[in-house]
């Protein structure tokens, strides 16, 4: 099935470069990111007024107060979040934006900063071993850091503020920077390190990219040469493979949203040195201009500005990150594309480069049209046939987004959540995924590591949103097995009545099927919208079915009797996730429609109600059972469970409703408007009957391998007929 992105356009896909590739020659310096056609125009704009000048002189007051204190190289003990780890962090984003300052002012006092550090990192780095907390059992540690990877993100940016200050400096500190520092650094990275440096991952991504653009500075061509095509030039790892490997045609990072931030810079980065140093590369063409689509798809795998915590994510993390800024710009420069700058707007910082110049001086003219942001779904996987991530979004009544995941396991970072989702509305998450059990750079948690509950609750299946077999997690918990055996995206459209899409994979579980519909259905009539849910088991033998939803907010009430565990509290398993579900309550509604309610942060109610035959127990879990150092959020959910089923289909309807202002001390519509659903089948179509507010509706989902955008259909529910056009159709029935 090909997926087309249509936000991308024609523009952005090719652009022409009209150049003839030259070899790689001592060049003058700037010449990585900032180059001095850059320097020039960023000089004349620092001197006029504007949003450039604005951030010139706010960067300066910082920088001139932060160079005045003593130059700290201290000897690295600690790890990711420590003093030594913070201040070596500290030196390299301080040299590279005096480096910055120096070019803009001509001032040599940013230059004589940037010298003396290098300088002291010179003494310092020939009588280093690898660091004494290196991660246990890791086979590349760094020397300055823990690990390798810290190590090249201090390469990536001091080797631009030492290509910035480079003309400032006498032969014999040149000579002393590259030959006790540089040189070994790039060296340690490269051929020292060969399994992360020819890694198709996000580590080889910061390597490749720092090595490279210290061989364009230092004239070393052939380091350039080994970063783009391996250390033997093979072709098989390197700058280019990750780009061939890592994204997807339709530029998705197979790590998922927040590593395909952090994999951003490096990339942008790298190319825009490629580009400056070696345009006849056409390194933004690169694969029908994927890293330009990478930039598109990281701001469309975000909800009101934070991205969607799948997999190894700190939730916290948005589209105003440094790496996006960046990315941003860079795509702004090259493209033109004036919705760009609405992004740039929200994000709210100039960077101080040619590419931020062109955003701060648009910005300043106010070119600045809306982002609209789409319904897509990303093929993963490098030919973007392993699964997809579906991100559904409407604005009926408020902004709200459905992110479905039938995506790969996205490799070592990859949760085993096959078919699960997440649900978001009125700028607040709803229907929640944990991210990762980690407090990043915070060393009084496991040095800032991902801490133990990271693999025993956050990666497993029960702390998702998706079916778990038999209290087990998909595939067992084998990060090399899930990667084998990505779900299929049967179909995803999108139209002015919704979006829907569907999953399935038959490798999670030995004998069991999984399948998966879901849809954000707009009700137009009443302003709103409802998400569907279908959930399909079958097995060739009978199994423990469990399907969870964790939530965010305080539940309200259940139409169901609850029966609650008040004085003693135990937790719902043993392993696999279990252990840290605390057994709050349950119940086994009656047959009919199960409801339960909750109250979100954003002021507004929300309801589950589900399709019971009075066979499915609810239980009602909080995370933080056996969890002695308290590491794990104190989140709710529930969990309905089926025993002794071979076959058996989960389904649901969840319903944003009503208004709590305490402030003004009022509610309204607390209780759910939803109070008939019916669910059936005629052959490939999927009916799923519904009132809301008096209002009978009826959703059709057609999930015939024939169907398409542009075709019709007719079929018969009660003695009516309808005419179905592509795969979703929402129907008006009666009004009561």
């Amino acid at each position: 099935m090909i997926m087309h992105l249509r936000f991308i356009k024609s523009h952005l896909i090719v652009l022409m470069v009209a150049v003839v590739l030259s070899a790689c020659a001592q060049a003058s310096h700037p010449n990585l990111v900032i180059t001095e056609q850059d320097v020039v125009a960023m000089r004349t704009a620092a001197k006029q007024p504007g949003r450039f000048s604005t951030a010139v002189t706010a960067r300066q007051a910082q920088l001139d107060e932060q160079i005045q204190q003593p130059i700290v190289v201290p000897v690295p003990r600690d790890g990711g979040g420590g003093y030594t780890h913070e201040q070596h962090k500290k030196n390299y984003q301080l040299m590279y934006n005096a480096g910055v300052m120096y070019q803009i002012t001509h001032n040599k006092d940013y230059a004589d900063f940037v010298r003396d550090m290098l300088l002291a990192y010179a003494k310092l780095y020939p009588t280093l071993d690898v660091h004494p907390q290196r991660k246990v059992n890791a086979q590349n540690p760094g020397k300055l850091f823990w690990q390798s990877l810290n190590e090249a993100m201090w390469l990536v940016y001091t080797i631009q503020a030492y290509d910035l200050i480079y003309d400032a400096l006498s032969s014999e500190h040149i000579a002393t920077i590259e030959t006790n520092l540089l040189k070994p650094v790039a060296l340690f990275l490269s051929e020292g390190q060969p399994s992360t440096f020819n890694k198709v991952h996000n580590h080889g991504t910061w390597a490749t990219a720092g090595v490279g653009m210290a061989g364009y500075v230092m004239d070393e061509p052939e380091w350039v040469e080994k970063a783009l095509y391996d250390l033997d030039k093979s072709g098989e790892g390197g700058f280019l493979k990750q780009l061939d490997i890592l994204f997807s045609p339709q530029g998705y990072y197979n790590e998922g949203p927040y590593y395909h931030r952090f994999a951003l810079l490096p990339f942008v980065t790298f190319a825009r040195a490629i580009e400056n140093n070696e345009p006849g590369r056409a390194i933004f063409q690169h694969r029908d201009g994927v890293l330009l689509k990478a930039i598109y798809a990281a701001i469309e795998l975000s909800y009101n500005g934070l991205f969607f915590p799948i997999n190894d994510a700190i939730k916290s993390k948005g589209t105003d990150t440094i790496e996006l800024v960046h990315g941003v710009a860079a795509a702004y420069s090259l493209t033109s594309d004036t919705s760009l700058l609405d992004i740039a707007h929200q994000q709210d910082q100039i960077v101080l480069t040619g590419d931020g110049l062109k955003v701060a001086q648009a910005l300043d003219a106010e070119l600045t049209t809306p982002y609209q942001y789409q319904s897509v779904a990303f093929g993963d996987g490098s030919d973007g046939t392993e699964g997809a991530l579906v991100v559904m979004r409407s604005n009926i009544g408020t902004e709200q987004a459905l992110l479905f995941k039938p995506a790969s396991q996205g490799l070592g970072h990859g949760h085993f959540d096959k078919l699960t989702w997440q649900y978001y509305d009125h700028g607040s998450e709803i229907v929640s995924d944990y991210g990762a059990a980690r407090f990043l750079n915070v060393e009084a948690k496991y040095g800032g590591r991902y801490l133990p509950e990271n693999t025993t609750y956050a990666k497993q299946t029960v702390a998702h949103n998706t079916v778990v077999v038999d209290e087990t997690s998909h595939f067992n918990g084998k990060v090399t097995k899930g990667n084998a055996n990505p779900p299929d995206l049967n179909f995803f459209a999108t139209s002015g009545t919704g979006s829907v899409a569907s999953g399935e994979i038959a490798t999670a579980y030995p004998d069991v099927m999984l399948e998966r519909t879901v849809a954000l259905v707009n009700l137009t009539e009443l302003n709103r919208s409802v998400a569907v849910d279908i959930f399909s088991v079958t097995s060739d033998s009978p199994h423990q079915l469990d399907l969870p939803l964790h939530y965010q907010g305080q539940l309200i009430d259940t139409n169901f009797e609850l029966k609650g565990n008040t004085s003693n509290l135990s937790a719902l398993g043993t392993k696999n996730g279990y252990q840290h579900l605390w057994l709050k309550g349950s119940s086994t509604p009656k047959a009919g429609l199960a409801k339960v309610t909750w109250l979100n942060d954003n002021g507004r109610f929300y309801t589950q109600t589900s399709l019971t035959q009075g066979n499915e127990e609810f239980l009602f879990t909080q995370i933080g059972a056996n969890d002695p150092n308290f590491n794990l959020r104190n989140e709710h959910g529930f969990i309905r469970r089926i025993e002794n089923a071979s076959e058996h289909r989960f389904v649901s309807v969840l319903e944003p409703h009503g208004e709590y202002n305490p402030s003004k001390e009022y509610t309204l519509n607390a209780v759910s408007q939803l109070t008939a659903l019916q669910y059936s089948q005629q052959g490939s179509l999927t009916l799923i009957e519904l009132t809301v507010e008096g209002l009978d509706y009826l959703v059709a989902i057609d999930s015939s391998n024939q169907a398409a955008d542009d075709e019709s259909q007719t079929f018969s529910y009660l003695n009516t007929s309808y005419t179905l056009t592509g795969r979703l159709g929402v129907f008006v029935r009666s009004n009561h």
